[in-house]
C-alpha cells in the first residue's frame, strides 16, 4: 500500500547545488494546463536553466522546460512558457525583502507531487565562486575517503 503525500520528485535541479549556496526554501504551488501535468507526470520536465522571478507582487518561474504532451494536440502550450507560483503574501514580501537587500537570486530545485498537486520547491541562493565550488569538491572527496577507510576496518 503506497502512502499518500509527499512522492519523490518528479525533477531535480541538480546543477543548482552545484552552483549556489542555499540558504532558505519554500514550497509553492504551480498553475498549469492539464496537458503540462500530464507531461509531468510522464517525467518530461527539466529545470536545468530555469529561474524564478519576483514581478507584480507575484511569483514566476521561467525557462522551466515540460514538453509537450503526445496526445495533447491543440491543447499543448509552449514548452517554456512563463507559469505563475502560488505563495502566501507573507512568503512573498519575506522573499522579496530577501532578494532587494541581501542580493539573493531566486531558483527552483525540484518539481514532485504532493497530495495530488504539483509542487514546487524554490529557494534563496546565492552564487558560488570557484573556489567554493573547488572547496566543496575537496570535501566530498576527503569524506569519501575517510568511509572507505571505515568500511575497510569493519571488515578487518
Amino acid at each position: 500500500m503506497k502512502k499518500k503525500g509527499k512522492m519523490p520528485p518528479v525533477s531535480t535541479n541538480r546543477k543548482a547545488f552545484h552552483d549556489y549556496f542555499i540558504h532558505d526554501t519554500y514550497e509553492a504551488g504551480m498553475v498549469l494546463t492539464g496537458t503540462e501535468v500530464k507531461s509531468i507526470r510522464q517525467g518530461r520536465v527539466n529545470l536545468r536553466d530555469s529561474f524564478v522571478r519576483l514581478s507584480g507582487g507575484e511569483v514566476w518561474l521561467w525557462n522551466a522546460h515540460i514538453s509537450p504532451y503526445e496526445q495533447g494536440n491543440r491543447f499543448n502550450q509552449d514548452p517554456l512558457r512563463t507559469r505563475k507560483l502560488l505563495l502566501h503574501k507573507h512568503e512573498i514580501l519575506k522573499i522579496s525583502n530577501a532578494v532587494n537587500t541581501k542580493g539573493y537570486t531566486l531558483i527552483p530545485l525540484k518539481l514532485y507531487f504532493k497530495h495530488g498537486h504539483i509542487k514546487c520547491e524554490i529557494a534563496l541562493a546565492s552564487g558560488k565562486k570557484l573556489y567554493d565550488k573547488r572547496r566543496d569538491i575537496a570535501d566530498r572527496e576527503t569524506k569519501r575517503k575517510l568511509d572507505r577507510q571505515m568500511k575497510e576496518q569493519r571488515f578487518d
